[in-house]
Order: C-alpha cells, then sequence, then structure tokens
C-alpha cells in the first residue's frame, strides 16, 4: 500500500472551461447560456432530444481556485466510498476486500467477515454506505455479486462494524436478485436510504442479449430500481406490491445498468445509468415508472447499428433527465449539500469512468442547465464521490492503482 502525503501531490486546478459561464452563489447563474462542454460527434447522428437541453447542456466553470490532492493509492479497483462519522471512510475494493481509510490517508487492514464474492468481470465488491441508525447499532450495507449455483446475482448484504472497526458481525443478506444468470457483466450495483429509511438498491440486467428483455419483465429482478426496508422487508406502499407476477421489491423497471443512486434534497430519488456506444442516462426516479430499456435509448450498439428498433421514445415510457452521448461511463453520485462549495448546492456529482472526471451537473425545476467537468487533470476513472463534514469532495478512482483523492478550495 501506497500513502502520499497531501502536500506532496496536491495539483491546483484554475479549472476555466474554455466557454461557458461564471458560477458564482448560486446555481441559477448557469442558466444564461454558454457552450456544451461536449464537443464530439454523437454515436446517435440522427437521434435528436425531446426538449431543450436534454443533452450537451451549456458548460459552467467554478470560479473559486480548487486543489485537489490524492491522499491514499494502491487500492486495488476501488468502488463504493461511504463516510464514517468520525471522519474516515468505507471503501471497498472490487475483488473483495472492504477496508477503512483514514483522512489522512492511513489505510487499514481489510475488515474480516465479510461474504464471498464472484470477482469476474464487473462483479465483485461493489458499493457500501453507512446505516441511518449508525449511532446506536453500527449497521453498514453492502452490494456485491454473490456466487450462487449455476452462476451469480447482485446481492446487499448488512453487518455491524466491530467497535475497533476491524470486522463486521452477525451479518445478513437482506436482499438477493434473481433470477441466477452465469454472466459478468451488468450487476449495478448503487445503495441510498432515504430520509423515511427506505433502501434504494440499482439493478443492472446482465448485458448480454438474451438477458436484456427482463429489464421490462416485472417477474424479475434485471434491469430495476428496488425499495425495501432496512430489515430487506418490503414496504407495503411499494408500487406494484399485491400484482400478481410482479416482484414487490421493485420500485421502477426498464434500465439497463445503474451504478449510481441519489437521494435529493427534496426527497426525489436519481439514478445513473449506462448506455451503449452514447446513451448513458440520468434519471428522475419515479414509483411504478417504465424507462424504457431496451425498447428505446439513445446511441446506438456497441458494434454499430440501431439498439433494437432504433428509437428514442415511446408512449408509456419516460425519456432521461439527461443523456450523453458519446457516454461519460457515469458511476457512483452524489447530491452536493456542504459549505465549502455555496454555489454548488443542489448540484449533482457524479462520475464519469470513461470519461475519466467528475461532472458537476446544475439542475433546476427538474432539468439540467449546466455541466462542468471536474478532477480532468486527474487522468483516471473516477468510480464514486462523497462529501466531507466540511464541505470538501472526496472521489475514488477505478484503478488498479487506485486512489482515494479529496478536492476542496486552494
Amino acid at each position: 500500500m501506497n500513502l502520499l502525503a497531501l502536500a506532496a501531490s496536491a495539483s491546483l486546478l484554475s479549472l476555466t472551461a474554455a466557454c461557458g459561464v461564471d458560477e458564482q452563489e448560486g446555481p441559477s447563474a448557469a442558466a444564461t447560456g454558454g457552450a456544451p462542454v461536449e464537443t464530439r460527434p454523437a454515436n446517435g447522428r440522427d437521434q435528436r432530444p425531446v426538449f431543450e437541453g436534454q443533452t450537451r447542456a451549456p458548460a459552467v466553470r467554478t470560479q473559486a481556485a480548487l486543489a485537489h490532492s490524492v491522499v491514499a493509492s494502491g487500492l486495488e479497483h476501488p468502488w463504493g466510498l461511504a463516510l464514517l462519522p468520525d471522519g474516515r471512510w468505507l471503501v471497498t475494493e472490487r475483488p473483495g476486500r472492504m477496508r477503512i481509510v483514514g483522512a489522512d490517508g492511513t489505510l487499514g487492514e481489510p475488515i474480516a467477515g465479510l461474504p464471498r464474492v464472484d470477482a469476474r468481470g464487473q462483479g465483485g465488491l461493489l458499493d457500501v454506505i453507512v446505516g441511518p441508525s449508525f449511532a446506536q447499532d453500527r449497521l453498514i450495507y453492502w452490494s456485491y455479486a454473490e456466487p450462487r449455483e449455476g452462476g451469480n446475482a447482485t446481492s446487499v448484504a448488512r453487518g455491524r462494524l466491530s467497535d475497533d472497526g476491524t470486522r463486521v458481525e452477525t451479518v445478513q443478506v437482506i436482499f438477493r436478485a434473481l433470477p441466477i444468470y452465469d454472466g459478468d457483466k451488468h450487476f449495478g450495483s448503487a445503495l441510498a436510504f432515504d430520509r423515511s429509511g427506505h433502501l434504494f438498491v440499482t439493478l443492472g440486467e446482465r448485458s448480454d442479449k438474451p438477458m436484456r428483455p427482463q429489464a421490462q419483465d416485472l417477474g424479475s429482478h434485471m434491469g430495476k430500481t428496488i425499495r425495501i426496508n432496512a430489515d430487506g422487508s418490503i414496504p407495503q406502499d411499494n408500487p406494484f406490491v399485491g400484482r400478481a407476477g410482479a416482484l414487490p421489491e421493485i420500485w421502477s423497471l426498464g434500465h439497463r445498468n445503474m451504478q449510481g443512486v441519489a437521494i435529493a434534497p427534496d426527497g426525489q430519488v436519481w439514478t445513473g445509468e449506462h448506455g451503449t456506444r452514447g446513451g448513458d442516462e440520468l434519471n428522475l426516479d419515479e414509483a411504478g415508472k417504465n424507462y424504457g430499456w431496451p425498447v428505446i435509448a439513445y446511441g446506438v450498439e456497441y458494434a454499430g447499428g440501431p439498439i433494437n428498433e432504433g428509437i428514442t421514445a415511446r408512449e408509456g415510457m419516460e425519456q432521461p433527465v439527461y443523456y450523453w452521448d458519446p457516454v461519460i461511463a457515469a458511476g457512483g453520485m452524489t447530491f452536493y449539500d456542504g459549505a465549502m462549495f455555496p454555489g454548488w448546492r443542489g448540484n449533482l456529482l457524479i462520475g464519469g469512468l470513461g470519461g475519466k472526471h467528475l461532472a458537476r451537473l446544475v439542475i433546476e425545476n427538474g432539468r439540467v442547465v449546466g455541466e462542468e467537468r471536474l478532477l480532468t487533470d486527474l487522468g483516471e476513472r473516477i468510480r464514486d464521490v462523497a462529501v466531507a463534514s466540511d464541505g470538501a469532495v472526496w472521489v475514488i478512482t477505478d484503478e488498479g492503482d487506485g486512489k482515494l483523492v479529496r478536492l476542496a478550495t486552494r
């Protein structure tokens, strides 16, 4: 493990977009116009957004001088990032390890007691979050690709983090996605608690063409957002409770591979979703709604050519609030609510894996009105993002030598 001193690795960012709007004290500054930050041609060359600003929003820029510091390195494909009440970080590594990392970069030994994971392809240990009653019960929650007879699928477990932080105790698997499938792609998965203590779990549809239709099948968890209680029981106000043939955990359907979920300040649920060549989506994820995959989608197949019928809209299916073509490969996400950047409050921060940046989206009245790309000079795949108690932004990079990075004012 390699620990890097903050001062030695600090990189000053004078973030000046070539063209765009100066971001001052509030998000409304972004609405006045500016060329989009994305300049590459779209893959879906003949596709058009349904409404203005659905893609390629005007560029905005942060005027404050920023600095990023690599706090720790030597992590192997870190995936999930969660802040503990004492200011330390829980970090998962996809091969199956979870560690506590100090704000000074001290890397703890792997936490004992986690169940076995299927760490093939995109599988392994995925997201982690601190439970809403952690102060009383020290419960943490994590998602992972669970090996099962005949294949694997995404599961969610919880356990008590020991007082010394070295192990998890009384581990319970509170959710197991079905059906089992022998594959190594599109497990999802991101976790978030809403203010009422419901746990949202995002799931992929497992990628392979024979599995894609399951995103539209209410008898399958694949390609769905799931809503459960903290103990794994099913809220009785879930939209499909009591419907014949429907799994009652389902909150929404028609998704491809969601690796980000965040609860907005107003309590609404937002999810980020990987597209193919084009078609990464940001969705306002509402109860019972159908987000279209694989019937409608932006972008094209990886090998070229249309996705199914090549259509991007159909009655009864929801449009994304925002989409990227070309993709940024959207990862973890959070709404900013800190004090360090008052002009960012209510903005959405979302990791760009393929894009190798942190996207800041200014959202007004349910629409994206500005986009900024941060940490571009880091040059690494940004997997997850979180906000510390002082308002600084922390990210992890999904690399063989993965890093924990702090972004703050200079």
